[in-house]
């Protein structure tokens, strides 16, 4: 992997499409076959999804607001890693968020 520095400040936020409508995304990094993808989440007040699984590691770092997961509150500050083939949800966010979320495969350690 390449080093890789971006202003995320220089990048429009878009509709993120593989989320309920309103949610809107700033892509970091695309990824490919499990390796690193990175997304800024925009989500809206209201907003709600359903519970899902994911074939690698996803973790969130809540930037600004909050949302809700499986009856657990997570505020602004808080940081979750979510362990590959783990069910989670179903998500909602009374006044919406902003969070870092990135999927990644999870390496061994020797």
């Amino acid at each position: 992997m390449k080093e890789l520095s971006i202003d995320t400040t220089k990048l429009n936020w878009d509709e993120a499409m593989e989320y309920p409508k309103g949610t809107m995304e700033k892509l970091l990094t695309k990824g490919s076959d499990g390796h690193l993808k990175a997304t800024l989440l925009k989500i809206p007040a209201g907003w709600t999804m359903h519970s899902h699984a994911h074939v690698v590691t996803e973790l969130h770092y809540v930037l600004e607001g909050e949302y809700e997961s499986g009856g657990s509150k997570y505020p602004e500050g808080t940081f979750r890693v979510i362990p590959a083939h783990t069910e989670h949800g179903p998500f909602s966010s009374e006044k919406g968020a902003t969070i870092l979320v990135t999927w990644c495969r999870e390496t061994e350690s020797k």
